[in-house]
């Protein structure tokens, strides 16, 4: 017998406890992981979605604007009655300073950069100065298209042709080839390795260095060299300067056009060395100053104002204030922080990478005396502008290895830097082994294994003992 199943519904009270965060909690971990372009972003946003906000003008010149209407028609109206109340109240409509913004912006516009023309575009360009047929023309333009971005054609030209629906011929696509490979970069249009360094090269050089670039790539890549001389008949010295020749050849030619732009870096944070030593301060200057309009916080206690304005009011004077404190909060945290990182990282500043400390976060929330989270997120996408260069606030966190009981520990990209010191120091006809470059960093205080070594190594691309040797 089947047993019998009861669906049904009822309300049960349950007594819990959650924790959760504040709204203005939340505003303030969101804006404390912003750089300072994003912040600014934010607050553009804000001082145009909320009118009591005001900008401290730089120059008494500014000129000021009329505050954007709001869209929603129930704050539309309290705008209105705003407007009504304060004309009748204090004979005036309150004005905001925006010419600040309005320049930067412009300013923003004028420094972007151009976008790159992309190698397709280069070369199309170049092509149309060329005499050709309109068939041709119309085999050389598919063949630019199909070229990836190191400049090589993957497709068969009787791929090509067939798929063109008699638009050109084989023959004619076989033409378009020869024309595209004329263009700048040269090496374009390669379908292979060899064509492409062959196209580099050209007649004008030598024998062997054709031969190698046809027979012997392989060789050259294991640094196999004595059997290239011994397989071409010519002594080592020639060789070594025709291997020499070919290293100098681009093995990518169509790489340097087109892609993504550099994104343009603004440090958060600057070191300056002055005669008190190491000063840190807040790249801040395009953050505006804001405050909240004296106007409308006395509006809010104006008996004239109906009872949805003041409420509208107190709720923007309510996000302005949380909007504000948490801007504060943000400045005074990372000028902490920085301030922690540039006084651990002081002997990095004076002497450079091998001197810097292997440090943590714990350490330095211990000492700012704020939560480990606060850290990770107060470095977050933010940049630091040192005598030394630009680097993350990242950067300056770092594991490593004790140095043989000493407070000073060796980072990992301190050790990175010695392996690369070590082997541009190295006697090429003799290079130093996996083994051996660790056998010399204990030596030096920083004891690590053969494979972290060869991990390293390989991080920094750079090849075996065997193929660093010189013959």
């Amino acid at each position: 017998m089947t047993p019998e199943i009861r669906l049904d519904t009822g309300l049960h009270t349950r007594l819990e406890q959650r924790l959760r965060l504040a709204p203005q909690v939340i505003q303030s971990i969101e804006i404390l992981q912003l750089p300072t372009q994003a912040l600014e972003g934010l607050i553009q946003q804000e001082m145009a979605d909320n009118p009591v906000l005001e900008i401290k003008a730089a120059e008494p010149t500014e000129t000021p604007v009329e505050p954007e209407p709001v869209e929603e028609e129930q704050e539309g109206s309290a705008a209105r009655e705003i407007e009504e109340s304060w004309k009748e109240s204090f004979g005036e409509r309150p004005r905001r300073v925006n010419a600040e913004a309005s320049d930067r912006k412009q300013e923003a516009m004028m420094n972007t950069a151009a976008r790159p023309m992309t190698l397709h575009e280069y070369l199309l360009a170049q092509f149309r100065m060329l005499e050709a047929t309109p068939r041709v023309t119309e085999a050389a333009t598919d063949i630019i298209y199909n070229l990836d971005d190191g400049g090589y054609l993957h497709y068969e030209l009787s791929d090509l042709a067939a798929e063109s629906e008699e638009r050109y011929t084989l023959s004619e696509a076989e033409e378009a080839l020869a024309l595209v490979q004329t263009l700048e970069p040269v090496g374009v249009g390669a379908r292979t390795l060899q064509e492409c360094l062959l196209l580099q090269v050209g007649d004008t050089v030598n024998g062997l260095v054709r031969e190698i670039i046809r027979n012997h790539l392989e060789d050259v890549e294991q640094n196999r060299l004595p059997r290239i001389a011994q397989k071409t008949g010519y002594d080592m010295a020639d060789v070594n300067a025709a291997v020499e020749y070919i290293s100098k050849l681009d093995p990518r030619p169509g790489s340097h056009y087109g892609g993504e732009t550099a994104p343009r870096i603004i440090p958060d944070v600057a070191v300056e060395y002055t005669d008190k030593g190491y000063e840190v301060r807040l790249e801040d200057d395009r953050v505006p100053n804001l405050f909240i309009s004296n106007l409308y916080e006395q509006l809010v206690n104006s008996k004239d104002a109906g009872e949805a304005t003041k409420k509208y009011l107190r709720d923007k004077i309510r996000s302005a204030r949380w909007l504000i404190d948490a801007i504060e909060q943000r400045r005074t945290t990372l000028f902490r922080i920085s301030k922690a990182l540039v006084d651990v990282q002081k002997e990095f500043l004076d002497f450079g990478l091998s001197h810097l400390r292997v440090l943590r976060m714990q350490e330095v929330a211990d000492k700012v005396g704020v939560h480990v989270s606060t850290v990770s997120r107060a470095i977050a996408d933010k940049y630091i502008q040192t005598p030394r260069g630009i680097f993350p606030l990242k950067f300056f966190f770092s594991g490593g290895v004790p140095n043989n009981g000493n407070d000073q520990s060796a980072t990992w990209r301190s050790i990175k830097q010695e392996i690369k010191q070590l082997v541009a120091n190295e006697d090429k006809s003799n290079p130093l082994a996996d083994d051996e470059i660790a056998r010399i960093l204990s030596e030096m205080g920083s004891p690590v294994a053969r494979r972290t070594v060869a991990k390293y190594r390989k991080l920094l691309a750079i090849p075996s003992s065997r193929r660093r040797k010189a013959y």
